[in-house]
């Protein structure tokens, strides 16, 4: 019987063999328990936290410079992301999603019933936000109007401007804008939390992808009061509480984001030189090319589908990328920029190999990479 829940991504990136070289990934590379100082005097079994841990709250609270009402703590942004849909959304209802996009934000909707509705964001127009096109998909049926900044699969920053439009067109019809956010710290994005933007926002984020601690599942809603409750009482049926484990370790980490953010910063901008002098010697690549990113997705001219190719990097090379069919732009790979410099430098030499052994094609002028 067919999944209609079914996120063929996630499946994919858990089942994939292991690879030497692996730019498959979204993150920063994990930190060590020594790279948080602290951890092990930190590790206990004790504290409350029915309704989220308190001081996690209170650090997520300053962090963004909101009360502690606003916030609402879950298992990762995936976790967040759920806590809102499980929130929001009831069988028939309309669900507003981007395209190309994260599967499970699809999936997810799907699961609860709801009528999975998308909007595009355009290679062409690299990747931008387009109010108008948001616009002519939402209906009186629509709950959530869900986005990522930076985009996933693209890592484009959606412009203030067009995000406040957006806005505009939820409270029309009674909506909530559902920002997942997770990879904004990464990018150093001197935007505010998308929730500031009024009340129909709610912003989703993490610890998982910025700073290298996807292990501590440590996620967390910004919203309006009001909606934060509605959210908290939705947790209560879905997992009830997180690890009390893990949320002490993450207040830890939120004392030393400063640090944590430095290392990010070393490592992405190291690397982001590395994939734009890349991108630049390739006449079979062009790509929409972030400031700063953990991720970037080239379209490789002269290909339908790059699946085939993605696979025989991996097994002929040990090199992992994603094909783009999972965000629905079969033309296109993610490539991940969050691994120690010389994986990435590894990685992409094996990607340029096999680049080069591609049969011959028409060969296509170089364009100009977007910026």
């Amino acid at each position: 019987m067919a999944m209609r829940f079914h996120a063929p991504y996630m499946e994919w990136a858990k089942k994939r063999p292991a690879a030497a070289f692996d730019l498959a990934g979204s993150n920063v590379r994990a930190c060590t328990i020594d790279d948080l100082e602290g951890a092990r005097e930190a590790l206990s079994f004790a504290g409350h936290n029915d309704n989220g841990y308190e001081p996690l709250i209170a650090a997520i609270a300053a962090r963004y410079g909101v009360a502690p009402a606003s916030i609402t703590t879950a298992s990762g942004t995936s976790g967040a992301n759920f806590q809102v849909y499980a929130a929001f959304l009831e069988p028939g209802c309309d669900l507003l999603v981007e395209r190309p996009g994260y599967d499970p934000l699809v999936g997810s909707g799907r699961l609860l019933g709801a009528n999975v509705v998308r909007f595009d964001r355009r290679f062409e127009e690299g990747y931008a936000l387009d109010p108008d096109r948001v616009a002519r998909a939402i209906t009186p049926r629509t709950r959530l109007i869900v986005l990522t900044t930076p985009h996933n699969p693209t890592g484009t920053v959606a412009d203030r401007a067009a995000l406040e439009e957006v806005g505009r067109h939820a409270r029309a019809v009674g909506a909530y804008v559902l920002v997942d956010e997770v990879y904004l710290d990464a990018a150093e994005s001197e935007a505010r939390p998308a929730t500031t933007l009024g009340d129909a926002f709610i912003t989703t984020s993490s610890l998982t992808k910025s700073y290298g601690l996807a292990s501590l599942r440590c996620g967390w809603t910004i919203s309006s009061p009001e909606v934060a409750e509605r959210i908290r009482r939705a947790r209560d049926v879905i997992d009830g509480t997180g690890s009390i484990v893990a949320e002490r370790l993450s207040t830890l980490a939120f004392e030393q984001l400063p640090k944590l953010a430095t290392r990010a910063h070393q490592l992405l901008t190291a690397n982001a030189a590395i994939i734009k002098a890349f991108l630049e010697s390739r006449d079979d690549l062009d790509a929409v090319v972030p400031r700063l990113s953990t991720v970037i997705f080239p379209k490789l001219l002269g290909e339908t589908d790059t699946t085939p190719f993605a696979d025989r990097l991996l097994s002929e090379r040990e090199t992992a990328i994603v094909p783009g069919r999972f965000f629905e732009a079969a033309d296109h790979i993610r490539v991940g920029l969050g691994s120690t410099t010389d994986t990435l430098r590894s990685g992409l030499e094996r990607l340029a190999q096999a680049l080069d052994e591609r049969r011959p094609k028409r060969r296509t002028k170089r364009r100009q990479k977007r910026r």
